[in-house]
């Protein structure tokens, strides 16, 4: 039994007189009732409702138990590290698929997405400038320079995220 049941249940609420008083529709009470967790809006609603904190108290640990699933999509990059535009397409397809398009997992993203763009870039004006036989090399030698560049963003990242469940390299903004 979830835990907006047994609170309900306390005040002898039915589920319709509950979304009369919180302004939550009657499904939205029956989903979160059958196991999903509530967010923003709907949570902050039903723990003023019903005068509770254990509500915010279960998202935040389910929240946190998903902390090895951030992870995995960050690590996702490793795969595909050396082809730019997959090394955010797989973890953005994880993230989705998993719903875990959180604020890490799209700070995750949004550093994946810069990287591929600074590796084209730069493959971009390398091609351009290094026209001749040693340019090439150098152009490569960049390259790979830059992959194992991202190689070491991803693995602090992942350290991070072990420890503390935050990024190591975070930005103030995010993509998407």
């Amino acid at each position: 039994m979830s835990k907006l049941v047994e609170h309900r249940e306390k005040r002898n609420l039915t589920q319709e007189e509950l979304s009369k008083k919180s302004g939550i529709s009657v499904r939205t009470i029956q989903r979160i009732e059958s196991g999903i967790d509530p967010k923003g809006f709907t949570l902050k609603a039903l723990t003023k409702t019903l005068n509770i904190n254990e509500l915010i108290e279960n998202n935040a640990q389910s929240q946190e138990s998903n902390s090895s699933l951030v992870n995995i999509i960050n690590l996702s990059s490793l795969i595909v590290v050396f082809i730019p535009i997959a090394s955010f397409v797989l973890p953005l397809i994880i993230a989705l698929i998993k719903k875990q398009l959180n604020s890490l997992t799209r700070q995750i993203i949004t550093i994946q997405i810069l990287w591929s763009f600074v590796m084209i870039t730069i493959y971009l004006i390398g091609s351009i400038v290094f026209v001749d036989e040693l340019g090439r090399d150098i152009g490569v030698g960049i390259l790979l320079l830059l992959v194992f560049v991202n190689i070491f963003i991803i693995l602090r990242n992942s350290i991070k995220l072990n420890k503390t469940n935050k990024l190591y390299f975070y930005l103030k903004f995010d993509i998407i």
